[in-house]
């Protein structure tokens, strides 16, 4: 059934058609190709990650400070259907510096963190970038809580958000 009344219709025939395009966002390919391991410091829990990572980024947050044990933190954060976490772990939540809940999931035996969620950015999963042990790993493209970074640290590179 058409939408214009059939006097329209013949009205148009014989005419060119125009035709106008809409531009829609076209999400990017989805790699589901690369997969990347993660694990903890005895190896009894490990994350595989398919496809690259969402965001990696630097935290220089008092949180990610206390968290890496050092004055900042790496990770890369995936789509939560594109990590599988296995091996025992445990969990611990915590309302972070900025009001939103993290929930850590850390290696029952050894103690190192593999993962977090935070309540900020659903549907994501970040693993601590350490735990790859890949020098080949991308860089962060984002450097968060600036304003609480060591003096002492830079990061560099002309692809990266610097934020307060």
């Amino acid at each position: 059934m058409s939408a214009l009344p059939p006097g329209d219709i013949d009205a148009m025939r014989g005419k060119p058609l125009r035709r106008t395009l809409i531009a829609r966002p076209v999400a990017p390919p989805v790699d589901t190709t690369t997969r990347r391991l993660a694990t903890c410091r005895c190896g009894s829990v490990r994350a595989i990650c398919t496809g690259a990572p969402t965001r990696v980024s630097v935290s220089h947050s008092p949180d990610s400070q206390r968290r890496s044990g050092s004055a900042f933190a790496v990770d890369a954060s995936f789509a939560g259907d594109r990590v599988s976490l296995d091996g025992p772990t445990s969990r611990w939540s915590a309302v972070e510096g900025d009001g939103t809940r993290t929930t850590y999931h850390f290696c029952a035996t050894c103690g190192s963190t593999l993962a977090y969620t935070n309540d900020a950015r659903p549907g994501q999963i970040a693993i601590p970038v350490g735990s790859f042990a890949d020098p080949t790993f991308p860089p962060p493209t984002v450097s968060d809580w600036e304003q609480t970074r060591q003096p002492w640290v830079a990061i560099t590179g002309d692809a990266v958000e610097h934020r307060d």
